[in-house]
């Protein structure tokens, strides 16, 4: 039979833990021998534990807290959770609502998006978030939230979004693969030269940033597997599952395991059964813009 070890799914509370857990023995400037002989366990096996290969032990947890000097009540009793529900997968988030303090901290979907490997959105309405202009994502902001946005926090999306989209062009770039319907090429999100500067702005992307691939899904394609709405798959580096993320007016469910490869699976069959092939996309982008 399998061992506990082997069953576990490295989700990502479990990597966020791991994470934690290693900046924190870090600051302390200790070593993996040094905190795994107070363990009493190998190094490698601590090693295992942060990058969450092993699920992080409650009580081992307790202990490095202590070793590490960590006596705020708040901090130990999130980690403390962490270690409690890291084999939980999938997590809802809410707007406004703060989660479940007793399943422990979860990192935001931009904290998994900055460890993917790679970045696969399939997006029938809108342009995807990492290659909006900035006039594109502010008429958004002002528009489809009917007025609910304020000034700060407007600009602070604004803001991210643009420091974001950094990671496309740093010098180990993660790597974005989007495919968008056609129909979102030709809706004027902020009128007509808005959009032409937008969809100039994809040209210009894909052109020069290799990590940027860019599909269309023409009007004319029928059923196929997109139907059901947007999705974004983050691929994850090895040894780590990929992670899926589904938004909602109301937050966002940010999804693991099989799910999550459904996901991934439909995105490919998107990708090479339906799509139009990138350079041919890159044509048509340019096509609309002109007729705009």
């Amino acid at each position: 039979m399998p061992t506990k070890r082997e069953q576990f799914s490295q989700t990502i509370r479990a990597q966020y833990l791991g994470q934690r857990m290693r900046e924190l023995r870090d600051e302390r400037g200790l070593t993996l021998k040094y905190v795994a002989a107070y363990l009493g366990v190998e190094f490698s096996t601590l090693a295992r534990y942060e990058r969450a290969e092993w699920p992080f032990r409650k009580d081992h947890v307790i202990g490095l807290l202590d070793v590490y000097g960590v006596y705020d009540d708040n901090q130990r009793n999130q980690l403390v959770a962490l270690a409690a529900n890291a084999w939980r997968a999938d997590h809802w988030y809410r707007d406004g609502i703060k989660p479940d303090a007793t399943h422990g901290p979860m990192p935001d979907r931009w904290w998994v998006q900055n460890r993917a490997q790679q970045i696969c959105v399939y997006s029938p309405n809108l342009i995807p978030a990492l290659l909006q202009t900035t006039a594109y994502a502010d008429e958004i902001l002002n528009r489809a939230q009917l007025g609910k946005v304020t000034k700060e926090q407007r600009e602070k999306y604004l803001h991210d979004n643009t420091a974001r989209a950094k990671a496309l062009s740093r010098p180990e770039p993660i790597q974005l693969h989007a495919i968008v319907d056609e129909r979102a090429l030709h809706r004027p999100v902020g009128g007509t030269t808005a959009q032409r500067a937008q969809l100039e702005h994809l040209v210009e992307t894909a052109r020069f940033l290799p990590s940027v691939e860019i599909q269309v899904l023409r009007d004319a394609t029928q059923i196929h597997p997109g139907l059901f709405g947007a999705f974004t798959v983050y691929r994850m580096p090895q040894p780590y599952p990929d992670v899926a993320y589904l938004d909602h007016p109301g937050g966002g469910l940010l999804i693991e395991g099989s799910p999550a490869e459904q996901l991934n699976n439909l995105f490919n069959d998107l990708a090479k059964e339906h799509a139009e092939p990138a350079n041919n996309s890159i044509a048509l982008i340019n096509i609309i813009k002109e007729e705009l």
